[in-house]
């Protein structure tokens, strides 16, 4: 199974497609409602929107799966998990695919929230910076790279996610962004800052 999991990015439906005409998996399942970049911006549901961009490119429906309940990635694999169950299919490993900057974040998370599920591959579009900030403005790529590491951080000690090493340049590099005012997506109530922990 392909396991897309929705965002305001929807060159990841493209490669979901792509992925799929290459015969990576059976079918495709897109879960995603509404979340904190796309609310007000999408006018449906993540999945909704994804799949009718994977069939623009030739998916048909007998190999779509849509989850549109989910706000987050936990309740994206939560979702998705009893999904599949009322269905009666049953799924062991998947591709999971996410924007660029989200990959680790999202294997993290069905990592922990979906245990029982080995996570194959993860991938995503293949794009530069430049050519990702094309679409999107980049302040605000930035700012949501800054919260999704802030999660990576934060998430484990919440039960949300597994813990993943993070080297000392990155946290650096995070840090320099925080306090060059990249915090819209910061985790409230939690450190700004990690190289002494």
């Amino acid at each position: 199974m392909l396991l897309v999991m929705g965002s305001n990015d929807t060159r990841v439906a493209e490669y979901a497609a792509q992925l799929w005409h290459q015969q990576k998996a059976p079918y495709i399942l897109f879960t995603g409602g509404v979340g904190f970049l796309t609310e007000g911006v999408f006018t449906q549901p993540e999945a909704e929107l994804f799949a009718q961009i994977a069939k623009a490119h030739d998916v048909p429906d007998d190999a779509i799966l849509i989850e549109t309940q989910s706000s987050n990635s936990g309740e994206n694999c939560r979702n998705s998990a009893a999904l599949l169950r009322e269905r009666g299919l049953e799924v062991n490993s998947c591709i999971l695919l996410q924007k660029p900057f989200m990959e680790r974040r999202a294997y993290a998370t069905v990592r922990c929230q979906w245990p029982e599920l080995t996570v194959a591959a993860v991938s995503s579009p293949r794009l530069t910076m430049d050519e990702y900030c094309a679409l999107l403005p980049k302040d605000d790529v930035i700012h949501a790279m800054v919260g999704h590491l802030h999660r990576i951080l934060e998430y484990p000690k919440r039960g949300f996610q597994i813990e993943q090493s993070v080297p000392a340049e990155v946290l650096g590099a995070w840090e320099t962004l925080v306090e060059a005012g990249y915090t819209q997506h910061l985790v409230a109530e939690a450190p700004q800052t990690y190289q002494d922990a």
